[in-house]
């Protein structure tokens, strides 16, 4: 079933396998309410043609949900925890991206415990698993062991049972239907939620994010085979502290970051640039910087692109209205020659119309559908001219 695009939403599930991008889930705001986004669809982006196709599903279907964490492994999306209306859940679900057939599963375990309930969380995948990072969420006063690993929040408590935030690290095994919480050495992040993350090979990162009554913008490393926290120092000024922003894996030493909210509660429209080698931040130009966002997605898409959908343009718990549904795409890294051919034809379709029919098929159909992404994105193909 087709429409024109994704309704707009904060606080959604996101992520692409190189063809699509995937979302499910978020909240909008309807006369003054949060409402959750239907639970049983999930809206593809082309990113080839800049096209949305929405799917029904069915099985068995989570929650509505915002500010679970998802990902794709093995072609499959994943999706934990998650807050809905009864609050925050620690359950896992999956869906076969391939088969056709859109058919929610929730997943078991045959080992280990799972995290306690818990949303704005992050993970890494690395080896086929799932590796599960902070977040805020509940526990009973007996599960909470250690509490350098889960800070109080002393606004929200009942009897029993009490809120916070955490710095724990779960491990799911998809194979094995197995969970485990490593054991980590060296210097861990403090307890934190709405904060970014993103894997770089065997490594995982994590900048920012909620921290108490503060926002933070440090950089933490986990090697993924060692379980050893290090803390990167930045040699530059680094950008502001802020949450509800995203990082984005660009090349093999370089991450991407973008918007959040600020210190001040100011929505953000900065994009950044992490040099792993430096060590250095680098603010990176770019032509959306009247189009702030915090609880947006980004995901790498094609040639290191990075696709922002969604998220809010003023802080929502003030303002609330605020919600997008546009897809912002970031040019990171010098384009091949191929694409640059691709698109230098494809956004002029009309001048070339006779040779593009002249073309070997496979190159032909490449130029066919980046032509429908032009001419659906009118402001992307007039900055493209300009930067000729």
């Amino acid at each position: 079933m087709s429409e024109t695009v994704a309704r707009e939403r904060s606080g959604h599930t996101a992520a692409t396998d190189g063809q699509y991008l995937y979302v499910w889930g978020g909240y909008v705001s309807v006369a003054e309410h949060e409402v959750f986004l239907p639970n049983d669809e999930l809206w593809l982006y082309d990113l080839e043609t800049g096209l949305w196709e929405r799917h029904g599903m069915c099985g068995s279907i989570p929650p509505s949900m915002s500010g679970t964490c998802g990902c794709i492994v093995n072609g499959h999306l994943y999706i934990f925890g998650g807050c809905c209306d009864d609050g925050q859940t620690n359950e896992h679900y999956s869906v076969n991206l391939h088969d056709g057939t859109f058919t929610w599963r929730k997943v078991s375990h045959r080992s280990g415990s799972p995290p306690s309930p818990r949303d704005k969380l992050s993970c890494w995948v690395h080896k086929g698993r799932m590796i599960y990072f902070g977040g805020y969420g509940h526990k009973l006063l007996s599960e909470i062991k250690d509490p350098k690993s889960f800070t109080v929040d002393e606004a929200s408590w009942a009897e029993d049972i009490f809120w916070g935030w955490n710095n724990e690290t779960h491990e799911f095994d998809p194979d094995r239907s197995s969970w485990t919480e490593p054991q980590t050495s060296g210097r861990s992040p403090a307890p934190r939620a709405a904060h970014a993350s993103a894997t770089i090979g065997s490594k995982g990162y994590v900048c920012g994010g909620r921290i108490k009554e503060t926002r933070t913008s440090d950089v933490f490393c986990l090697d993924l085979n060692s379980w050893t926290w290090s803390e990167i120092v930045s040699s530059s000024a680094a950008p502001s502290g802020r949450s509800w922003h995203t990082l984005t894996s660009v090349s093999d030493s370089s991450l991407f970051m973008f918007g959040g909210l600020s210190v001040d509660c100011r929505p953000l429209s900065e994009g950044w640039i992490f040099n792993l080698e430096t060590k250095g931040w680098t603010r990176m130009e770019h032509q959306y910087k009247d189009k702030p966002r915090l609880w947006h997605s980004a995901c790498q898409g094609r040639d290191s692109d990075v696709i922002v959908f969604g998220g809010s343009h003023d802080y929502i718990l003030l303002v609330d209205k605020g919600h997008c549904n546009d897809a912002l795409v970031f040019q990171t890294q010098p384009y091949p020659l191929i694409r640059l051919c691709e698109d230098f034809i494809a956004s002029r379709a009309r001048m070339f119309r006779f040779q593009i029919l002249c073309l070997p098929p496979k190159l032909r159909r490449a130029v066919q559908k980046r032509t429908t992404f032009f001419r659906t994105n009118r402001k992307t193909r007039n900055i493209f001219r300009t930067l000729e």
